[in-house]
């Protein structure tokens, strides 16, 4: 990848729309070829026809005043380097306009700000990426509460453990890579890399990341991952010591069977 060309206003337009779009699980970047880098960390590029796009690994690219037909070009271009690429992808979006420094941040549900440089939008891009990305994961979770459900059911109801073990484990399984991509691949609860080489830009970071409710969308998400695994392990535990007092019945009988035949031996015989 060529070393970032120097383009301090790479939109010149004055409003503009910024699109989130989850593609799949992971972006492979390192065989993309660009004509334009603009930044790096998170990646940004030109895209051909206008306006710019911010490239994440673990799925997701950020447009900026990208039209549709470029849109359409772009993806396409993309589409070899997405691993296992969704259906239907997740999108996020949100108006932009270019307006007075002094009132740089949110204002009815439009971003404002001072001017359309790489940094404002690597910034902007960061909550949208983990906005989309969160979407994504309430959805699965949410899913996993209904399947969780008639588990809790069964056991209030008749104080039966239901015997779908591979289920369970599916679901542990299922959750776990959900929390391992949030913490390890997008590091939802990190600020983004922008901010230490643009320490002024950490105001409008704070008011897009509150509007968007990031902190409290993944701490209510981190509560529920907790709430299913805990109570998956406490079925399948349960389910463990069913099948252990099971073998100590089976062993007290085995012994009461040989006391009986030694005794028939003795008295008998």
């Amino acid at each position: 990848m060529q070393a970032p060309v120097p383009s301090p206003l790479p939109i010149g337009e004055t409003a503009f729309k910024a699109r989130a779009l989850l593609l799949g699980e992971r972006l492979d970047l390192r065989g993309f070829k660009v004509d334009e880098v603009l930044g790096t960390n998170p990646l940004a590029v030109a895209v051909p026809g206008g306006g710019v796009a911010v490239l994440y690994r673990y799925g997701v690219v950020v447009l900026f005043g990208v039209h549709s037909a470029e849109e359409v070009a772009f993806l396409t271009a993309l589409r070899p380097f997405v691993s296992h690429p969704y259906e239907e992808p997740e999108i996020d979006e949100i108006e932009i306009r270019i307006g007075d420094a002094a009132r740089e941040g949110l204002a009815g549900g439009v971003v404002l700000l001072a001017e359309a440089d790489v940094p404002r939008l690597q910034v902007l891009a960061d909550v949208l990426s983990k906005s989309v990305l969160l979407s994504l994961y309430e959805r699965k979770v949410a899913s996993q509460f209904d399947r969780i459900e008639p588990f809790a059911a069964q056991l209030a109801r008749d104080g039966r453990i239901p015997r779908r073990t591979k289920e369970l484990l599916t679901m542990i399984g299922s959750m776990t890579l959900v929390e391992q991509r949030m913490v390890g691949r997008a590091e939802i609860a990190d600020k983004p890399e922008v901010l230490w080489e643009h320490p002024s830009l950490e105001g409008l970071f704070a008011k897009v990341e509150d509007e968007f409710e990031i902190e409290t969308r993944h701490a209510a998400l981190e509560r529920k991952l907790n709430l299913i695994a805990q109570t998956v392990r406490t079925v399948l535990q349960l389910e463990s010591n069913k099948h252990t007092l099971h073998v100590e019945w089976y062993i007290v009988v085995l012994i009461l069977i040989a006391i009986v035949l030694m005794l028939y031996e003795l008295f008998i015989f």
